[in-house]
Formats: C-alpha cells, structure tokens, sequence
C-alpha cells in the first residue's frame, strides 16, 4: 500500500517528506526544540500571547535564528533542484547542474574578492559578500553566453566548452586569492564548501525576489522543454520559439542558481541528482519534473543541513561536504548507467 501510494501520489508524497522535514530541521539543532514548545511559540507569535519565562530564550532562538535558516535552506534546494531540471532538459543531458556555464565559479571569484577587504562582521557589512558572489555568478553567465553566441544563435556545446573554460580560470584565480590572502583562508573555504555567510532573516527577504522570478519562469517552461527532447528542428517545426526559450532558460535557470549560491555557498550534486532521482522514480515530464524536483531538492537539503548540524555537534560541517557524500557515488552511478546504455 505505501509502495501504490508513493508511485500514485508523487505531489502529496514529496509535500508530506517536505513538511517533514521542515519540522525535523526546525526542532534539531545545538538546542533541541520540542514540537509541542514550537507549536506553542508560533501560536503565542500568531495570536500575540504571553509565553512564559522559561520559553522566551527558546522562542528568540526559534523565531531569529532557526526557521529563517531552514526556510533559506529550503529555498536554496529548490532553486538549485529546479535550475538543475531544467538545464537537463535544455541539455538533454543527465549529468546537467546549475553550475554548468560557470554560476560556481564566478560567485566564488565574487565572494573571495569581497572576503580580501577584509570587511567587518557586522551584519550590514555581510551582505557585501553575497551581493559580490551575485555579481559574480552573473557576470560570468553574461561572459560565457557572449562568447559562445554565434551570430544570434547559441548551440549548446558552445555554452558548454565556454562554461568549462571560464569556470576553470576563475578557479584558478579564486584559489591563487585563497592562497595569497591567508587570513581569509578559512572563511573562504567555509563559504566555498556550502557554509552560507549570513543568519536571520535578511538573507531570506533578499533571495525571495530572484527566487520568485527564476522559479516562476522555470515552472513555464515543461512544456517548451518536452518538445525540446525531439530535437531542435523539431521543436522548430512545431512552433516552439528555441532561441527564445533556450535564453530564457539560461537566465531563469542562473537567476535562481546564483540568488541561491550568493548567501549558501556552493553546495554541490542537489541540482544533479534530486532532477534524476525524481526522472527514474515518478516522471520524465517536465511540467511535473521541474516543481517535483523542486519540492524534493528542498526536503533533500533540509536533511543534509541537519546531518551537518549534528554529525559533529556543537561543530558544524559545510553543507556541501554531506551533499557531496550522497552525491559523488550517485553521479558515479548515473555515468555507469550512461556508459552501459553507450556499449549496448
């Protein structure tokens, strides 16, 4: 029965894993939080009710810290879930992520260039390095599209070559910084490794914006993206505008990706795995594969960022280290699949 109700019922399985999770990240944590007190904090925070004493140290805790964090960190695994579902589908490629056309490397480029100033910790200051990786992650996309257009027309191996090479400079420039500004050094790899640089709930309200505009034109775009699968002259044939969507996809796809990317770090594999973990277990549907990989790529980072809150308590991991760990060997997989596919 739960199997008949995990295959029929994709949407409220994934909604039901996603409140779950939800719950389990607002309640774990360096201090855990009873579900009974969480409900009694919201209510009192809803209903403007007195709490008592003994909760109002747990309630500033809840209501500043905690669920603004989880609530970003669901947002990130959306963007970068749904981003990576689409670039697959724009790819017709499996092993598509966000980070593709160099979105990590011109965010990470962005935010060490704004960690060597040396700016202050103060919360009005630490939005410069988020706006920095925003920046960056950009301006790289606007590079490699530039130099991959031929005439008025990208082909997708183009962007891909163009991606690869302006991802490897910039890495390689991020790293000679790292190296040269070792003060920095730590807060550089943390931010690189998925360790987002902010708390509360500034970076939510900042990323919402970009999170609505990239989500909302990804989502529009299943039915352009299964036509797409056929081949672009076919879609051509049947009346689908390529380039148009092709560049709306880009820009959706890396609005999201580095909106995400600018207060989370560079968290790895969500955009890669989540889209085809839900492509070989419910559709390959992009009107059903974009919001599906959505909600899971949420749920997924939900439960990553507990293991990295958790694992080596009070010590916290960079997300992106527990996201690799799943992730390598699932891409390792899907390149064994890819190759069994090639040799039959």
């Amino acid at each position: 029965m739960i199997k008949r109700f995990f295959t029929a019922h994709p949407y409220l399985f994934s909604i039901l894993l996603l409140i779950l999770m939800l719950l389990i990240g607002i309640a774990v944590g360096s201090v855990f939080i009873p579900l009974s007190n969480i409900f009694q904090i919201l209510k009192s925070q809803l209903f403007h009710l007195e709490l008592p004493e003994s909760m109002r140290a747990v309630s500033a805790i809840l209501i500043k810290i905690r669920i603004p964090r989880i609530i970003l960190v669901a947002l990130t695994g959306a963007a970068l879930s749904g981003s990576g579902a689409a670039y697959q589908g724009l790819f017709r490629n499996p092993l598509a992520d966000p980070y593709l056309i160099g979105v990590a490397s011109g965010a990470g480029l962005g935010a060490v260039i704004a960690m060597s100033f040396k700016w202050p910790y103060q919360l009005g200051n630490m939005m410069i390095i988020p706006l920095a990786a925003f920046l960056g992650a950009i301006l790289t996309v606007l590079l490699v599209i530039q130099m991959a257009k031929i005439r008025q027309t990208i082909p997708a191996t183009n962007l891909i070559l163009a991606g690869v090479a302006v991802s490897s400079l910039f890495t390689a420039i991020t790293s000679l910084m790292m190296l040269v500004s070792t003060q920095e050094l730590h807060r550089a790899l943390s931010w690189l490794l998925g360790g987002g640089s902010m708390s509360g709930w500034q970076p939510v309200f900042s990323i919402l914006p970009y999170w609505l505009i990239g989500c909302t034109l990804l989502l529009s775009m299943g039915h352009p993206l299964n036509v797409l699968q056929f081949g672009e002259e076919q879609a051509q044939q049947l009346g689908i505008p390529v380039k148009k969507i092709q560049m709306i996809v880009i820009i959706a796809a890396s609005l999201t990706s580095a909106a995400a990317v600018a207060f989370s770090g560079i968290i790895g594999f969500i955009g890669l795995i989540v889209p085809h973990a839900v492509r070989l277990l419910w559709t390959g549907n992009y009107k059903h594969l974009i919001p599906l990989s959505m909600i899971n790529g949420a749920a997924f980072l939900l439960f990553s960022d507990m293991l990295a809150r958790t694992l080596l308590s009070p010590r916290e991991l960079p997300v992106g280290i527990i996201t690799a760990v799943f992730g390598a060997p699932f891409f390792l997989w899907i390149l064994k699949q890819s190759k069994e596919k090639v040799e039959w």
